[in-house]
């Protein structure tokens, strides 16, 4: 087991991972034990006629920090113990996503939930969509990929999700790829919109970036060359050559073009 779960076994856990997920998720709503039974109960009638298979569900109740319910395949694909997503809950899932993961699946949940908060009118925070990839480690002690699509329930009184059911699917061979998530809306005809992408394994590469780097891109995206950089930030076109190979080698990414397109769609200058 990797130090994180340690800590949590232990009770040790960094405070910090907790309280900022508590903080995403604070809420004053008073939940109605009846209907989160409800959802139980429809959830497990279906369990009954799925097949074993690579998808599995988690009912996720944030008021209380805990996942009453996860289907069969969540066993036969992770090997976890599902009473303890219901009595340790939280902290007995985020001890088993992968450490590098962990902070950036914080980041999403905090970005998703602020989006959701002032970009989406609380009439139709229902009709979303969520999802988010990220890495947890197996009962088998080996990480897995797993591609989250969470939809609300319920709201609290001021149209923040509070209980989800989330639809979890194991990916790839255990790689690391990258961490995206995105936001849908089900619109009149019923079928989902895209209102946010978000790519956060580039961000996250971006960060490595120099403010002379990021300069030199900024002015690549708006189409000047070389020469006329050099010129714009007073020094040699060698050096702005110099530059360019250095960003393209840090970045791994094979050209100017898809260099620039990322940071653009990304908005990261």
């Amino acid at each position: 087991m990797y130090a994180l779960y340690s800590y949590i076994l232990q009770g040790n856990m960094d405070s910090d991972l907790l309280d900022f997920y508590n903080e995403i998720f604070e809420t004053n709503y008073n939940l109605d034990r009846e209907e989160v039974i409800m959802h139980i109960k429809k959830l497990k009638e279906l369990d009954k006629f799925l097949p074993p298979s690579s998808s599995f569900f988690i009912l996720s109740d944030t008021p209380n920090n805990n996942f009453p319910y996860v289907s069969k395949n969540f066993v036969t694909n992770l090997g976890l113990d599902p009473e303890l997503m219901n009595s340790v809950g939280v902290p007995y899932w985020l001890g088993h996503h992968h450490p590098d993961d962990l902070p950036v699946w914080m980041q999403i949940l905090q970005d998703l939930m602020a989006y959701t908060l002032t970009e989406v009118e609380p009439e139709d925070r229902k009709k979303l969509s969520y999802t988010w990839t990220f890495r947890v480690r197996t009962a088998a002690d080996n990480f897995v990929n797993l591609f989250e699509h969470m939809v609300p329930m319920e709201l609290d009184a001021e149209g923040k999700p509070v209980i989800g059911l989330a639809h979890i699917t194991v990916v790839g061979d255990g790689e690391a790829l990258p961490l995206k998530c995105s936001v849908k809306k089900l619109n009149d005809n019923n079928e989902y919109e895209t209102l946010l992408t978000k790519n956060y394994s580039q961000i996250l590469l971006s960060d490595g970036v120099t403010n002379r780097e990021r300069d030199i891109i900024r002015l690549l995206a708006l189409g000047n060359n070389s020469k006329q950089i050099s010129q714009k930030l007073f020094i040699s076109p060698h050096t702005v050559d110099t530059h360019r190979r250095n960003i393209l080698k840090k970045l791994k990414v094979s050209s100017t073009g898809e260099l620039v397109a990322y940071f653009t769609q990304q908005q990261l200058f």
